[in-house]
C-alpha cells in the first residue's frame, strides 16, 4: 500500500515502542466503557468482536471471524466492515503507545475478496509520531497469520484527552 501524504509521517518523526500495558483497551472494557463497541465489544452480538491477541513491542495482533451478519455481496464480507476491522486494530496500536487517540484519517486498500466463514488476522504498527499525530499501518490476512493479504490500511490518529472517552454526550 502506498500511503497518501496525509498518512505518511514527516521526516524525523519518531517511532516509539508499543506496550499494551500502558493503556489497555481491555482495562477500559472491564470498567464498562467498551462493552458497546461495534469493533471490539463482546456484548454486541452483530459486532466484529475483534480479539486482540498479542503485542511484541513493534506490532499488535488480533483476529475476527466473518459471519453471515457481516455480508455485503452474497457470500463476501462487506468492505465497510473490513475498514472497521482495520480501524479497530489501528486504534489498538495507537493505544499501545500509551496515548488515547481517535481516527483522523483512514485509507483502506482491498486486495482480495473475504468470504463469509473466513478468519481475518490483523496486524498493526506505528510508522511515526509527531506531536499529537500518530501515523499507523495495518494489514488483514486471510485465514492464517501468514495468509494472503486481503486488506491493508494507513491511518492518521490524533491524541485526545481521556475525557473524550468518558464524558457523556
Amino acid at each position: 500500500m502506498t500511503a497518501s501524504p496525509a498518512t505518511t509521517p514527516p521526516p524525523g518523526a519518531r517511532i516509539p515502542t508499543q506496550d499494551l500495558g500502558l493503556i489497555s483497551p481491555d482495562d477500559l472494557r472491564s470498567a464498562g466503557i467498551y462493552d458497546g463497541c461495534f469493533g471490539c465489544g463482546k456484548d454486541v452480538a452483530d459486532g466484529l468482536q475483534v480479539e486482540r491477541t498479542s503485542s511484541d513491542g513493534t506490532f499488535v495482533h488480533g483476529h475476527f471471524h466473518v459471519g453471515d451478519r457481516h455480508q455485503g455481496a452474497p457470500g463476501l464480507a462487506h468492505g465497510g466492515l473490513l475498514a472497521t476491522a482495520m480501524d479497530e486494530i489501528l486504534g489498538t496500536a495507537a493505544w499501545s503507545l500509551g496515548r488515547m487517540a481517535v481516527t483522523g484519517r483512514l485509507e483502506t486498500d482491498y486486495r482480495m475478496p473475504v468470504p463469509v466463514g473466513s478468519t481475518v488476522y490483523l496486524k498493526a504498527w506505528c510508522t511515526g509520531v509527531e506531536g499529537r499525530k500518530i501515523y499507523l499501518r495495518s494489514e488483514g490476512r486471510l485465514n492464517d497469520p501468514d495468509g494472503p493479504i486481503a486488506v491493508e490500511a494507513a491511518a492518521l490518529f490524533v491524541e485526545v484527552p481521556a475525557v473524550h472517552f468518558t464524558q457523556e454526550r
